[in-house]
């Protein structure tokens, strides 16, 4: 499935899309915080297959693994 994410610094300047597409996994993303449905996705982007989508949300899961949250207070 991770082949269906990939990289090039030609195409919108190398963000993550989905294979043969244009679509990042940045829109995927915002699409579907915005309230669209995996099917409104599809519908809009026929372009973009279920393993597409479905790889672009594994993708974002992976990255936010590696995410690093530090706790830090400011005292006055």
């Amino acid at each position: 499935m991770t082949r269906e994410i990939v990289s090039d610094p030609a195409v919108l300047g190398g963000k993550p899309c989905v294979r043969g597409t244009r679509l990042s996994v940045e829109l995927v993303l915002e699409m579907l915080a915005s309230g669209a449905s995996k099917e409104d996705l599809l519908d809009a982007y026929p372009q973009m297959s279920v393993d597409g989508l479905n790889a672009a949300l594994a993708y974002a899961a992976r990255a936010m693994k590696s995410e690093v949250v530090w706790e830090g207070k400011i005292s006055a």
